[in-house]
Parts: C-alpha cells; structure tokens; sequence
C-alpha cells in the first residue's frame, strides 16, 4: 500500500501553508509572500539557541538564514515556526520514559 499523505510546509515569513509533492528546491518561493522556501528558518535543524543557531554539527556558517542556500543537511520543517508542535512532542516523550 503506498503512502499517500501529503508533507506540508508553513513559509517561515507568512505561515502560508504548502503542499510539498517533490523535495524543496533553492529556487523555490511561497506562492503567499515570494519569500525563499530552501532556507534556515524553514529547516527542521534550524534553532536560534544553538551554537551556529543550527542543531546539525556539520553545517557550513550561514550568514542570512533568511534566504536561500545549499546547505547539505536542509529537511524541510512540517510544523508551523511559532509552533508548540516540537516541545508537546518533546514533553510526550519524557514523560513516556517514565511511565
């Protein structure tokens, strides 16, 4: 049986939600607000408090995380980046392991 749900990604800028049908491309735009989709702030890595604001060693330093790049490690974030989506999750799983 093959997997028919859709991947959606919310534009860093605008939150416009997107259907994703293939990966995102540097070239890539929210149809919303033109802003660039392969960028930082819409990388499931991207976090302000880390070290380089990047949760993925490797990266190279990126100087506008706002704009689009080559960054090897870039997977597209599913979750809208004011979201509480990652720290529900994060707190399910806690409590998870002491239950």
């Amino acid at each position: 049986m093959a997997d028919t749900t859709k991947k959606k990604l919310y534009c860093w800028s605008c939150g416009f939600e997107i259907v994703l049908i293939d990966k995102v491309v540097r070239a890539d735009t929210c149809p919303s607000c033109d802003k660039d989709l392969r960028c930082c702030k819409n990388c499931r890595f991207w976090d302000p408090g880390a070290h380089n604001q990047c949760r993925e060693n490797l990266t190279e330093y990126v100087p506008d995380r706002e704009k689009a790049n080559f960054c090897a490690s870039f997977e597209a974030r599913t979750g809208k980046l004011d979201s509480d989506d990652d720290v529900d999750d994060a707190k399910a799983k806690l409590e998870a392991l002491f239950k």
